[in-house]
């Protein structure tokens, strides 16, 4: 049987504690925070840990100090915060914390201990989605678009990666305040050349965007233009579908030119610049298109759209027009804009995003996403709105009791004469 050391607390310790004695284990000890789990872990050499799913019981630390010694880790999770944070450190042996001993007892005799990085491999709700985030030239803000909806994917619950795949430059290490010479994208794709791009590898490579709201892994962009020859084809595709399969949603920021450029070429072999934008969106499930709302950034747009319509048949698109604001389009902004794509594009429907520039100014310096820095801000909710109607599947709604009805047929029955 198994020895036990427990970081729960104290209703889940007295709850549990009989029925895992009467199964044969025994507990090595009782603990209250993840350090000193930790600390008593080569003391008492566990076969599992089993804590609470809170930031006290259960950190990356922790796990991590498990995963060396092979030591299985179960948590108990109170709330869908304490799951998401569980799910966010890749920790998927997770149970309800009123859950009966048995349920436990079947994690803990589940084969061998799932390593932090193994179990990170295979996401709890199957093959990713792709969303690629592209916009024409100009800035338009696809960048910031692409982070925020990466944090919004992420509060709701879910595991995600976000990507630069901009062969013009990276723009996502510096908005989050990160290392843009760390390996990111560059050394993903080169793994994935070599057909050795595992979950594994994706996690000693990415860097980790730590939120209270919601925690996401990020691979960061080329810091020079000039490396873009390393985002070949063939490798952007290869360490799409690994992130894929690392992760429920895959957010990637592309760069703007959509040119196919081969016919011009001599050297049917070369590398293509373009090569990594094309091959993010034929791998794409969904592809938000960014615009800027004004003369200028429509023009572009609407021109370039059905470039972007080949380039990612098999997407659904998503037309997103930034930095909406009447100084630059006149009264009533968001009709204007509605009527343009309309007319000039056969655009239908549309996402407006308003320009707030002193929160976007606060996020940057910060380095931090909008719902960490200003979460009041019009753009942020624009954007969680967006990703909970569209990106993130809504939970199937739970009918209510209809008790009334039944309380008008017990009262007239009461009242009917007896028969």
């Amino acid at each position: 049987m198994a020895s036990l050391v427990l970081g729960l607390d104290a209703r889940a310790e007295d709850r549990l504690l009989a029925d895992m004695i009467e199964h044969g284990h025994s507990v090595a000890a009782r603990l209250g925070s993840a350090r000193e789990i930790i600390a008593a872990l080569d003391e008492h050499r566990p076969n599992a840990v089993i804590v609470s799913a809170t930031r006290m019981t259960l950190g990356s630390d922790l796990l991590a100090a498990c995963d060396r010694r092979g030591i299985r880790v179960i948590a108990l999770a109170a709330d869908a915060a304490e799951r998401r944070h569980a799910a966010v450190l890749g920790l998927h042996e997770v149970v309800a914390a009123d859950a009966a001993w048995p349920e436990v007892e079947e994690l803990l005799g589940a084969g061998i201990p799932v390593p932090l990085r193994a179990a990170a491999e295979h996401p709890a709700r199957g093959r990713g989605t792709v969303i690629a985030v592209w916009g024409p030239a100009g800035g338009p803000g696809r960048s910031t678009i692409a982070v925020n909806i990466a944090a919004e994917i992420a509060a709701s619950g879910h595991s995600v990666v976000l990507a630069d795949a901009d062969s013009y430059g990276g723009s996502i290490a510096p908005l989050l305040g990160m290392l843009d010479e760390a390996p990111g994208f560059a050394a993903a794709c080169r793994l994935g050349g070599t057909g050795s791009l595992s979950g594994a590898e994706l996690e000693r490579i990415a860097q980790r965007y730590d939120s209270p709201h919601g925690s996401f892994a990020v691979l960061t962009g080329i810091g020079r233009a000039a490396r873009w020859p390393e985002l070949g084809a063939d490798r952007v595709a290869a360490s799409i579908e690994a992130c894929r399969n690392w992760r429920e949603y895959v957010v990637v920021d592309v760069g703007f030119c959509l040119e196919d450029d081969e016919e011009i070429s001599s050297d049917l072999f070369a590398p293509r610049r373009n090569a990594a934008t094309l091959a993010v969106l034929a791998a794409a499930d969904r592809v938000v298109a960014v615009g800027l709302a004004d003369p200028l950034g429509l023009s572009r747009f609407l021109r370039a759209v059905p470039a972007l319509g080949e380039a990612a048949a098999n997407a659904q698109i998503t037309v997103l027009l930034n930095r909406v604001r009447a100084s630059a389009i006149g009264l009533d902004p968001h009709a204007q804009l509605r009527n343009t794509l309309r007319r000039f594009g056969g655009i239908e429907e549309a996402t407006l995003v308003p320009h707030d520039l002193n929160a976007l100014d606060a996020a940057v310096l910060d380095g931090r996403t909008l719902r960490d820095a200003a979460p009041r801000s019009p753009v942020r909710t624009a954007l969680a709105a967006l990703v909970l109607e569209q990106f993130v599947p809504a939970p199937a709604p739970q009918r209510r009791p209809s008790w009334r009805p039944r309380a008008r047929r017990a009262a007239a029955a009461a009242l009917s004469p007896a028969q």
